[in-house]
């Protein structure tokens, strides 16, 4: 992985972002404390705030989300019906989709394209075979389910309470909405992000956004917690696996800008989905009982 890079052989070559400086399109090492230079020479102001350290914080976010999802996913293996697992699964789809897409864009910038350590090399190869083979899979597995007739569940639906849909319809636009803009338009949407990333990770972190968006406005659109046990484990549990890596690496963010308040919402709105949603489960279990 290069200068941070999820699964580049090296830096992305594109348009200059933040701390970074460029000439003739080549990346020029710069030390976090010393400001970056422009095109033409001049030196481009340091973050508000001071300088922001320049490690990259993007693969452990990635890991994060994939740590966090995990609890979602066992509990997916004990669902009975379709209807109790689609709002995890389909995001999950994305992701895999998504990610193996944006490494396709850019396979000219991998190691098994470019060269490199043995290791690197293999790692990058493992990569695209495993991807390849669960985008497959989970697009078989969706064509298959589809053609399974949907069948109602025995018990009776907890529906969600009316003071927790705006928020959820908030919170679900909000990862939508920049995940599809670090998807569609990375060198703008970059800025976005309160640390150094380039284009590639900042479309692989879309993916992710994307597909937390889509899992949130589908649970949204289900309106039954007892069809929704899977995603709300994966969403407190991403939450919380986010916040811990946000708090080791707390150095790595420039906290003094309105884009590091906005990341605190948003995972805070993760936690908050998530916690109040199993108590609302808990409560609505008990009720029936």
């Amino acid at each position: 992985m290069g200068d941070g890079g999820l699964i580049t052989g090296r830096p992305w070559a594109g348009p200059v972002l933040p701390g970074r400086g460029t000439t003739s399109g080549q990346h020029q090492p710069q030390h976090p404390s010393v400001p970056a230079a422009g095109g033409d020479g001049r030196r481009l102001p340091l973050p508000r705030g001071g300088p922001v350290r320049a490690e990259s914080l993007n693969p452990g976010l990635i890991g994060a989300a994939m740590l966090g999802t995990a609890p979602g996913l066992f509990a997916v293996g004990r669902a009975e019906r379709w209807e109790e697992a689609r709002t995890l699964l389909y995001p999950l789809a994305i992701v895999l989709v998504g990610l193996f897409t944006v490494t396709l864009l850019n396979a000219g910038r991998l190691y098994m394209a470019e060269g490199g350590p043995v290791i690197s090399v293999l790692l990058s190869l493992g990569w695209m075979f495993v991807l390849s083979l669960l985008c497959v899979w989970a697009m078989i597995s969706l064509a298959l389910q589809h053609r399974v007739p949907a069948q109602p569940l025995d018990a009776p639906a907890a529906r969600l309470p009316g003071w927790s849909k705006p928020p959820l319809a908030v919170l679900g636009s909000a990862w939508l909405g920049i995940g599809t803009g670090l998807l569609a338009r990375p060198d703008f949407w970059a800025d976005f992000v309160p640390w150094h990333t380039n284009c590639l990770d900042a479309q692989a972190l879309g993916v992710w956004a994307l597909a937390l968006g889509v899992g949130i406005l589908g649970a949204l659109a289900e309106d039954d917690l007892n069809r929704t046990r899977p995603a709300l484990l994966a969403l407190a549990g991403t939450g919380v696996v986010l916040t811990v890596v946000l708090t080791a690496r707390a150095g790595h963010v420039d906290w003094t800008s309105g884009r590091a308040l906005s990341l605190v919402c948003m995972v805070a709105g993760l936690l908050l989905a998530g916690a109040s949603g199993r108590v609302l489960l808990s409560r609505s279990s008990a009720f029936q009982s």
